[in-house]
């Protein structure tokens, strides 16, 4: 029988909102509040608002288990991991954990400007539970699996965004807790890094320890994870089969991510060559998705950050529906691009796709075989069906469902088949 890491019963979390915080108070101001007390409460209202974070989550790990937490924002994800983490009290509940527990909630969190990279190893290292004698361990390993080793004695104040995100995930992730808790880290650096993320997360389980990951990736979800818990409202909706849990998450009250917007250049997706600035989906005779048929154009726009004049760019799409199956992947023509904001556009034209739910990956690729950056499912939208032409009402198969024009004629007519 697997021993259980993690054991949560009828956990809940209550916050109050429109809480102002403290502050010193005049004493004019003091004694106009303990006139006016008695009369703001003559409505019966409270001034402050409540709202459950978690509600009556209760679930288990078993030791070696890779869990995903999946729902919208505001489901509840990442109190659960602070709650689990210690960060923060349940408000009714109670939670077990069985072996000691490392957070990679925030990464970065606790690197000084000022430090090397040595420096702020040890550092974060200590912030985070780490022993000396296990920093002093891993050292080389950790600057090996962040890529800089000819800056690890640079102040990080001189390191790329995503140089400085490497180092930051490296230490995190080298660790070596029996239980550990992952909020949405694997947006780090670029194409390759992020695969490198994803193979140190598995390895994790491999070696017996215990990670509950939270992610909107239901790519790296469904690859990782052999068990997926799906929150709402932070009550618990569903829970079993990574494929199946998330496909049904994706179904569920007509999920998209039509719009996605970083206007910060600095905290935006991406790296010190390029950054994502926004991704929308439109139909092209519309000013937002609205209802997508399979009648309707569709219109995929992209905006990036370059930082490289002269740099030959080329955007490519990839399309996947909610199975995860390819439909297809679209590049534009590569070319030298100026530095500042770029916008790419792909037009999907009409009658094409099949009604389903479909994702887009954005890649940004240079010189026509470097990845810069990948952003997974940065998009998800829903392709209702249309009118309905004969009497066929079941679901269309295949991926795609294009409306070929066909000709119709008669060769020779047999009247014969008529008398």
């Amino acid at each position: 029988m697997s021993e259980i890491a993690i054991r949560c019963r009828g956990l809940s979390k209550q916050y109050r909102i429109g809480e102002a915080r403290a502050r010193y108070s005049t004493l004019r101001e003091a004694l106009t509040g303990t006139v006016l007390a008695p009369l703001k409460h003559r409505n019966g209202k409270s001034a402050h608002d409540s709202i459950w974070a978690l509600k009556d989550v209760g679930f288990e790990v078993e030791q070696g288990e890779i869990v995903g937490i999946i729902g919208r924002n505001g489901a509840g994800k990442s109190t659960l991991l602070k709650v689990l983490s210690r960060i923060t009290k349940p408000t009714t509940g109670w939670v077990e954990l069985h072996g000691r527990v490392g957070s990679l909630l925030e990464v970065g969190t606790g690197f000084h400007p000022e430090l090397t990279g040595r420096e702020n190893i040890f550092l974060n290292g200590a912030i985070l539970g780490m022993k000396k004698a296990e920093i002093v361990r891993n050292f080389d390993e950790i600057v090996a699996f962040a890529e800089v080793e000819k800056f690890i004695d640079t102040p990080v104040k001189r390191y790329s965004s995503g140089m400085y995100l490497r180092l930051a995930f490296a230490v995190a992730s080298h660790m070596e807790p029996e239980i550990l808790l992952v909020d949405e880290v694997l947006a780090v650096g670029d194409a390759s890094f992020q695969k490198k993320c994803l193979g140190k997360l598995g390895n994790v389980a491999k070696e017996g320890r215990t990670v509950l990951f939270v992610s909107h990736n239901m790519t790296a979800v469904k690859t990782l994870c052999s068990r997926v818990i799906c929150l709402d409202n932070g009550k618990i909706i569903a829970e079993g089969d990574p494929g199946q849990v998330a496909s049904g998450y994706l179904q569920k009250g007509r999920f998209s991510v039509a719009e996605q917007l970083w206007d910060d250049p600095v905290t935006a997706p991406g790296n010190e060559k390029v950054k994502i600035r926004s991704a929308r989906v439109l139909t092209t005779d519309q000013e937002s998705a609205g209802d997508i048929t399979v009648e309707s154009p569709i219109q995929l726009e992209f905006e990036f950050w370059n930082q490289q004049a002269g740099a030959i760019l080329n955007f490519t799409m990839h399309l996947l529906n909610i199975d995860g199956t390819y439909v297809f992947a679209a590049g534009s023509e590569a070319m030298p691009r100026p530095q500042g904001l770029l916008k790419e556009t792909a037009k999907i034209p009409a009658n094409l796709l099949n009604d389903g739910i479909y994702t887009v990956t954005i890649q940004v690729v240079q010189d026509t075989t470097m990845t810069l950056y990948l952003h997974p499912e940065v998009l998800v939208f829903e392709v209702l069906e249309g009118v309905r032409r004969g009497r066929w009402f079941g679901k269309w198969p295949g991926v795609i469902r294009p409306s070929l024009e066909w000709s119709s004629q008669t060769i020779i007519e047999d009247k014969a088949l008529h008398e």
